[in-house]
């Protein structure tokens, strides 16, 4: 099974070499990495083209936004699934897409743990996402997957689409809910964590962000769920995240 790794970004040089290095890493050899680039101007082109690597493919152009590139990242992947790996975060340890490829010989989509840290040199965990089984009602009692962490085959891409682009902060969670919510596909959870991201992404940078984030979920779960003008979600899902800030100083 051929795993594709979407990476978008802009502006990346500070980051995006422990990325690529993270990827590279991987003891699972059937993977590639598709480097979207929104026509960067500091030095993220250079490092992506310092890789010698025939596992890494680079398109470089403007782009509307992050969410515009992974749609552009959907057309061009090659594999028989495929993720995204944001260009700020890093695969756990080389075991990640060994782990996602076992899971998806039996489910249609994978998911797991991720750990928030204050950089990728410390590696300080500030804030610990722990994956849980989808509930009976899913995406309705605030339950959501870590999106960097979510693997799917290429027919519950396919039958997804394309990202919202009306959708600022949210269209992650939108496509997830999509693929989880209306198709009938198989979910598991890994059991492991499978991510390293940098705190500040941009639907956790701050209270505005988050606020954000939840308007445009309700939307989601009104469009596609029928979900009523407040529900249930819209209060569980920021509280299933308390837990996470609680147990950030604990060892996992």
């Amino acid at each position: 099974m051929k795993i594709s790794v979407l990476t978008v970004c802009w502006n990346s040089a500070a980051t995006i070499r422990h990325t690529i290095d993270s990827f590279l890493a991987q003891d699972y050899g059937d993977k590639e990495l598709v480097v979207i680039d929104g026509n960067s101007s500091d030095e993220t082109l250079s490092i992506v083209r310092s890789y010698p690597s025939n596992h890494i493919r680079l398109v470089s152009e403007p782009d509307s936004g992050m969410y515009d590139a992974l749609n552009k990242g959907l057309r061009l992947y090659i594999g028989d699934a495929v993720g995204v790996l944001n260009s700020d975060d890093c695969f756990h340890d080389r075991t990640v897409l060994g782990r996602i490829s076992a899971g998806l010989e039996t489910a249609d989509i994978v998911h797991g743990d991720l750990d928030f840290v204050e950089d990728h040199l410390s590696k300080r965990v500030v804030r610990r996402w722990r994956a849980a089984a989808r509930p009976a009602k899913g995406f309705r009692t605030g339950w959501m997957p870590a999106h960097p962490t979510f693997y799917v085959r290429r027919k519950v891409a396919d039958a997804v689409g394309a990202f919202d682009l009306s959708l600022k902060v949210a269209s992650d969670y939108d496509w997830m809910l999509r693929a989880v919510e209306l198709h009938g596909f198989q979910t598991a959870a890994t059991g492991h964590v499978l991510v390293d991201m940098m705190q500040g992404g941009k639907s956790t940078n701050g209270i505005r962000s988050q606020v954000g984030h939840n308007i445009e979920a309700l939307h989601s779960r009104r469009k596609w769920l029928g979900s009523g003008a407040v529900d249930y979600a819209l209060i569980a899902k920021p509280a299933r995240k308390i837990g996470q800030f609680i147990t950030a100083g604990r060892r996992p």
